[in-house]
């Protein structure tokens, strides 16, 4: 493909927006580090969000190769990946995501705790959904300006944590509970589309590979049986 895919770019905006959810685990990032120095929490939050980067990076270019050695398809991944997205869909929709980090948060409430690397790089903001996706998106990407396109995408949503981290207290008083909750169902929503969307094209992969191999095997057969018949006739006609 040549020149840069905005389209690709803005898709791997908006899943990894939805995915990492910077608007949801900022108010996570402030309970956590609540106590702690302006100093020491700004040194949390950029290590958070280089250590959830280096993460991604890493299964964008090893993650093929780790399912080559496992023997696991890509539609399959594909059809994995979907599932769990539509999971945390359904869990931001009803809150249950939410729910898990307070109780994640209530783990880790000591004030000379480092949670840069778990439970905020690890695994809220690098976590299984945005490490499925980060690899499907580099499946698609077809040039290395898609790889850009992809990667900026991510990087935005890393440097809006990184943002959002820095400065969650004058934020969430801002925002408020209520208009966060309401965020977070409505990004429910649209992962749980994405979501199905990877299970359907996981499956529908999967039946055309299926398909198309049982086909080429049945003419390799059809054509090998054809080729001896032949073989056969002239060596009777010559006899």
């Amino acid at each position: 493909m040549n020149g840069l895919d905005a389209g690709l770019m803005i898709a791997s905006l908006v899943t990894f927006f939805v995915v990492i959810d910077p608007i949801g685990v900022a108010p996570i990032f402030a309970s956590l580090t609540e106590g702690s120095s302006a100093r020491r929490r700004r040194i949390m939050a950029v290590k958070s969000v280089l250590v959830a980067a280096a993460v991604l990076f890493g299964f964008a270019f090893l993650g093929e190769w780790l399912l080559g050695a496992l023997n696991i398809s890509l539609d399959a991944f594909r059809a994995a990946g979907g599932v769990l997205l539509f999971m945390i869909a359904l869990d931001m929709v009803f809150e249950k995501r939410t729910e898990r980090r307070e109780e994640r948060a209530e783990a880790f409430n000591e004030a000379d705790e480092d949670i840069s690397v778990f439970p905020m790089a690890i695994p809220m903001l690098a976590g299984p959904g945005a490490i499925a996706s980060v690899m499907l998106f580099m499946n698609e990407a077809g040039s290395a300006g898609d790889q850009l396109m992809v990667f900026a995408g991510m990087g935005t949503n890393l440097l809006l944590c990184l943002v959002l981290f820095l400065a969650v207290g004058a934020i969430m008083k801002l925002i408020g509970d209520t208009l966060a909750a309401m965020i977070t169902r409505i990004l429910g929503v649209i992962l749980a589309a994405l979501g199905a969307q990877l299970i359907f094209d996981g499956i529908s992969g999967a039946l055309v590979e299926s398909v198309t191999g049982a086909l080429a095997d049945n003419i390799q057969n059809a054509l090998k049986d054809r080729g001896g018949n032949l073989i056969d006739n002239i060596l009777g006609n010559l006899l």
